[in-house]
């Protein structure tokens, strides 16, 4: 397979269609669950509450990307214009020098057990760490296909907090969830457990849940970009000095790493998984340290060549919930050929890498303006009621005209449809 795919944005959606599914080497059957219309409503119904509908949303592939010497195509859902085009040509430059190399901690989840109203917090830890052993055993015999496959509860940690309600301790159980995202276990050991941790604490238990702050669960991606294609010396230094305002600024830190999650969380959307776990869970690791920074981070190389890196918690996995239920989602694992959760958290730790540099590339060369609005003059003929057949001629007058506006697209289509209509009349 190979993802360097040349012209795929000039070609049709169902010639894009046949043209991914023969780079991949999979039957276009496997991959029908992006054409539209291929979720049942009986199957949506079944997923959430209150069913009337859906909400389409654009999947695009992310071209030319190389991950651990691996060809990958990567399904993208999101609404955003420029995003997909983005990856895809930060990837292309990350080709280069041998594409994204990744790797990954063991899928280790949190699940919280807050204990309150305890009388004595130093006796109440002594009798928890006295009953690890036992503790770890209910939490076990709840999920015995988890445990057999090498998951289960691996440890518990005890942590001593002052609260504005007074003191408490918060137990970590910290479960090893395999390929699962892990929500479902996680909870119902926690549960299991909260009866005894009572018992040995005399105190109430309040919370049983997991934590999206995933420090345990981590992917990391690398690459290497040719300062050549970044605009030589001087190119490199404006991302190195933008990575440098996001390092010491919450302000620049937020929207710098909203660019990562572009392309992270198109990918978890893609597969089924939960993007509002993922999105808590790195927000909220860029700010474990003490202060909100950066995600990722760059240096200068040896031959003047831009580093980049990435390290991201990455809650998600291939087993259970939508990922298995959703045919978008099924062809979209299908297509990144990936065989754990573990792989597909290191792809989204590239993908997060590459949005990242190409944001970073546009806004310190030419602003973010230039490119993304170019994609979304199609959006605003749309928007303008522009019918398929008149889109690309609204596009393009606009571009010609230098004015990419609503209203510009809304004048345009008018005039347009004005000269049509009266073929003696010159447009103009």
């Amino acid at each position: 397979m190979g993802s360097d795919i040349s012209g795929l944005y000039k070609l049709k959606p169902e010639e894009r269609f046949r043209t991914i599914a023969r780079a991949s080497g999979i039957d276009e059957d496997k991959l029908k669950g992006f054409l539209p219309g291929s979720s049942a409503m009986e199957l949506l119904d079944g997923m959430i509450e209150n069913v009337v509908g859906t909400f389409e949303i654009p999947i695009g592939i992310a071209t030319n990307f190389i991950i651990n010497g691996r060809e990958v195509l990567v399904p993208m859902a999101i609404e955003e214009p420029s995003v997909v085009a983005a990856a895809s040509k930060a990837a292309k430059i990350a080709r280069r020098t041998g594409g994204f190399t990744t790797s990954s901690t063991e899928p280790v989840m949190i699940g919280q057990v807050q204990v309150t109203s305890i009388d004595n917090i130093e006796e109440a830890s002594e009798a928890i760490e006295k009953a690890k052993s036992e503790l770890m055993a209910i939490a076990n015999d709840r999920d015995p296909v988890l445990v057999k496959f090498g998951g289960g509860l691996k440890d518990i940690g005890i942590r001593k907090l002052k609260g504005d309600m007074g003191d408490m301790i918060v137990i970590h159980l910290l479960v090893d969830c395999r390929d699962a995202m892990g929500a479902n276990a996680v909870n119902t050991m926690a549960e299991a457990l909260a009866p005894e941790l009572e018992r040995l604490t005399g105190g109430r238990v309040v919370l049983r849940i997991i934590s999206n702050l995933a420090v345990h669960r981590l992917s990391r991606a690398a690459a290497v970009f040719p300062k050549d294609e970044l605009g030589g010396d001087e190119g490199v230094d404006l991302i190195l000095w933008a990575q440098s305002l996001a390092r010491v600024d919450p302000f620049r830190a937020s929207t710098h790493n909203k660019g990562v999650m572009n392309g992270v969380s198109a990918v978890v959307r893609a597969t089924g998984n939960d993007t509002r776990a993922v999105e808590a869970g790195v927000h909220s690791y860029a700010a474990h340290g003490g202060g909100y920074g950066p995600v990722t981070s760059y240096h200068r190389d040896d031959n003047g060549d831009l580093v980049g890196s990435i390290e991201i918690p990455t809650a998600v996995g291939l087993v259970g919930g939508a990922t298995k239920v959703h045919p978008a989602a099924r062809s979209a694992v299908e297509l990144l050929g990936v065989k754990t959760a573990r792989e597909l958290g290191e792809i989204l730790a590239a993908v997060g890498l590459a949005q990242n540099l190409a944001a970073l590339r546009a806004l310190s060369h030419e602003g973010i303006q230039k490119g993304h609005m170019k994609l979304h003059a199609r959006n605003l003929a749309l928007q303008a009621g522009a019918e398929p057949h008149e889109v690309e001629e609204v596009v393009a007058r606009m571009i010609g005209e230098g004015s990419l506006t609503a209203s510009s697209a809304e004048d345009i289509l008018r005039r347009m449809r004005d000269s049509d209509r009266h073929p003696s009349r010159k447009y103009n």
